[in-house]
């Protein structure tokens, strides 16, 4: 009924109002260390690190960073979260795990088990409906609030290894929804499915019996199931099966590469909204349809931040010892940072692998600009991936194509170095050099440090064009298909093996 829609909406505006008149500030980061600090102090990471200590100290952020080192994922699996899988309980965080979330992981990189504690699942809770309180500021209809979300993402049914679960983190989330969302919550059941192709399967042909009037998942996948949808139905966009679809919340990977073709999938305008939700926790979202995402200052997560330049990583990415770290009033705006977290799930000072800008510092308002080890350095050409998004998005303007997917490797040539680009989209027709020329001038208007290199050791830019289809298809012969995988945008591990799958699978 259009009332309860209504009473709904009225709800959540009064509850956003509340949640608005929150202050934010860094005194909100020091009340969650310290609350985390108290809650682990028993644990054997507490116990070795002295947290009771720094609990008595007077300048207990300071003192934190100064006895607690900086973890990446290997050493603080090595010496803890291994001790989580044999069940032994109260190591980084009380009690045992349960579940664990395993990393999105891309073509070069297995994946990583990341523990999600029942108080983690909160936090991302928590952090959810504050993501729906802000559609509060958005011109939806009042019977929004009534309809049904599609969460396109892993299999809710996980895998049970001895005592804990593992699957994606879409997956455990889905399987431990709050009871009354449940009749809001779609692909209910069918999201038990693990073999992808069967559940898009699926997912399609019960499609129009669904109102759905938001979407949540990574864009390739998201897109490929509404293209999908299309087809079978042989309509000329999804508005046609889904009238009321408003909202897409996506998050992941940088979204611009795929607006221009996912616009032509719909009938109407609808909002894309982005969401910074890893398998670390909800770190972010976006608030209002003009911003960027802010960080969520009061919800288990604790922020600091590497600057991510020479000073603090190798050229392949690693961390050096001792690096800068800066506190979250410490950081400036347009500069490009590694995150470090401490959570409730157990992780300490732990490098995540994203890095990050700050668009606002007033505002705590941030844009995802890569991974640390996804980026190209061979010759001090310090090429980012925010860099490789946006001359990708200049050239596909300028030559009026669309581009799915790239990805990009360094590779020797005449003693030297060059770039050799995989180009995934439908125009075929695309002449490689044309592209390569244009991506080449894009890069150098973009990085200053390219065009230098361009001048010396980086000798030549090779571009081949291919069908998107294959990236997919090497996800999936690589066990890596949907939920919350990606395809690497650079490919630093495995490329002899994608080389010869490029080349076995174009024609």
């Amino acid at each position: 009924m259009a009332v309860i829609g209504t009473i709904l909406k009225e709800v959540v505006k009064i509850k956003r109002s509340s949640e608005d008149k929150k202050e934010l500030n860094f005194l909100l980061q020091e009340k969650t260390l310290r609350k985390l600090l108290v809650k682990a102090k028993n644990t054997a990471f507490g116990k070795k690190y002295g947290f009771e200590t720094i609990l008595q100290s007077d300048n207990l952020v300071r003192v934190f960073q100064s006895q607690v080192p900086v973890y990446d994922y290997e050493k603080l699996y090595f010496e803890f979260w291994n001790r989580l899988l044999k069940g032994e309980a109260d190591v980084t965080w009380p009690g045992k795990v349960k579940y664990f979330g395993l990393t999105s992981g891309t073509s070069n990189d297995s994946s990583k088990r990341v523990p999600v504690t029942r108080d983690m699942i909160k936090s991302i809770r928590k952090a959810g409906i504050r993501q729906l309180l802000a559609l509060t500021d958005f011109n939806l209809p009042a019977n929004f609030f009534q309809k049904s979300i599609l969460m396109v993402g892993g299999s809710t049914n996980l895998v049970k290894i001895e005592d804990y679960f593992e699957g994606d983190l879409s997956g455990i989330l889905a399987s431990k929804l709050p009871f009354w969302f449940n009749k809001f919550y779609k692909p209910g059941k069918l999201s038990k499915e693990r073999n992808w192709n069967v559940k898009l399967e699926k997912i399609v042909k019960e499609a129009p019996k669904w109102d759905i009037v938001g979407i949540t998942g990574v864009p390739a996948w998201v897109q490929i199931l509404i293209e999908k949808i299309i087809d079978y139905y042989q309509v000329e966009n999804i508005h046609q099966i889904w009238p009321n679809f408003k909202v897409y919340a996506h998050g992941g990977v940088n979204f611009a590469p795929y607006k221009k073709s996912f616009r032509k999938l719909l009938g109407e305008e609808v909002y894309f909204l982005e969401t910074y939700l890893a398998s670390e926790g909800f770190l972010a979202y976006q608030k209002r349809n003009d911003r960027d995402m802010q960080l969520v200052l009061d919800n288990g997560l604790f922020f600091e931040f590497i600057p991510f330049d020479s000073n603090n990583f190798t050229h392949d990415g690693h961390l050096v010892e001792n690096p800068q770290t800066l506190l979250l009033n410490e950081v400036e705006e347009g500069r490009e940072y590694a995150i470090i977290l401490s959570t409730v799930a157990g992780a300490w000072r732990y490098l995540i692998g994203d890095t990050i800008k700050f668009t606002s510092v007033k505002d705590y308002e941030i844009v995802i600009t890569g991974r640390t080890k996804h980026f190209l350095s061979l010759c001090g050409e310090h090429l980012s991936v925010d860099n490789m998004t946006k001359a990708i998005n200049i050239v596909a303007e300028d030559m009026n194509i669309e581009v799915k997917e790239f990805t990009v490797l360094g590779i020797p040539y005449e003693n030297l170095f060059a770039h050799k680009w995989y180009i995934g989209t439908n125009n075929l027709g695309v002449d490689p050099e044309i592209f390569s020329k244009k991506l080449d001038d894009a890069l150098k208007t973009l990085n200053d440090d390219y065009a230098t290199e361009r001048k010396a050791a980086l000798k030549k830019v090779m571009v081949d064009i291919i069908p998107a289809q294959i990236f997919y298809d090497f996800l999936r012969a690589k066990g890596k298909e949907g939920g919350q995988h990606k395809f690497p945008r650079v490919l630093n591990g495995l490329h002899s093996e994608w080389q010869d799958f490029v080349k076995k699978n174009k024609k």
